[in-house]
């Protein structure tokens, strides 16, 4: 792996978000704005909302990082961008740090903006340190950027990639404990539950939650986010190919 052509990477999909200003209102402002409604609808359930409104600080990047990356990689393999960059140096792996690097800047400012609204305006309150929330956000954006560029390998149109949140995403959303808490779920759900990633990243920000100190249990969760990451970019790097000679 090649640093330089790393960070070229990193700075092209950059300056593609930076110039596309829908999508910076998108990732800065909308995730920010929803938690305060949730908040306001929560008014007279302070507890309910530091619980709710935790988990939606990683399932925002975790959603919006899927989307992004699945439409932007799916633009750079339709658009012949990805058959050109294969014909450099460019490596693979630079191609996916790049991505990570980028996609995770990204989601860092989202979460930033967000945790910081949350916090010091709408009284989200922790037993646990701030920095371990952003860090347990990050990771889970991570996920959702090695799903979305491996899903981006089977769609032909933006259209498609986005059909994939019902299978990729939602069925997630809805088995972490956002909803409901997954120990009261069904036998067989709770099975399902388990084999989820962002489940584990609810469990991690639990712990950050209930305990002031950090714990082993959250770093053990945390490492079972970043595993499924690992395995999700790998089969997304094995999409990245050429198509022609």
């Amino acid at each position: 792996m090649s640093p330089r052509i790393t960070f070229i990477t990193a700075g092209r999909i950059l300056r593609q978000l930076l110039n596309d200003h829908r999508t910076v209102g998108l990732v800065l402002a909308v995730p920010a704005l929803i938690i305060a409604l949730i908040s306001a609808i929560m008014d007279e359930a302070p507890q309910v909302f530091d619980q709710t409104g935790l988990i939606l600080l990683a399932a925002f990047p975790f959603m919006l990082m899927f989307m992004i990356t699945s439409i932007t990689l799916l633009r750079e393999r339709t658009g012949g961008t990805l058959e050109r960059l294969m014909t450099t140096p460019t490596g693979k792996l630079d191609l996916v740090v790049g991505y990570a690097i980028a996609f995770g800047t990204a989601a860092a400012a989202q979460t930033a903006v967000a945790a910081t609204v949350a916090f010091a305006f709408l009284g989200l309150d922790t037993a646990g340190p701030a920095w371990a929330v952003f860090l347990i956000c990050i990771v889970t954006s991570l996920l959702g950027m090695a799903l979305g560029l491996f899903v981006s390998a089977f769609a032909t149109t933006e259209f498609q990639a986005i059909q994939f949140m019902p299978v990729f995403v939602v069925p997630q959303l809805f088995l972490c404990g956002l909803i409901w808490p997954a120990d009261q779920m069904a036998g067989w759900l709770q099975g399902v539950s388990d084999a989820l990633p962002l489940t584990y990243a609810v469990k991690a920000l639990t712990e950050v939650r209930l305990n002031p100190e950090v714990t082993a249990d959250m770093w053990t969760d945390l490492a079972v986010v970043a595993g499924a990451v690992v395995l999700a970019t790998a089969l997304g790097a094995a999409t990245l190919r050429r198509r022609t000679d």
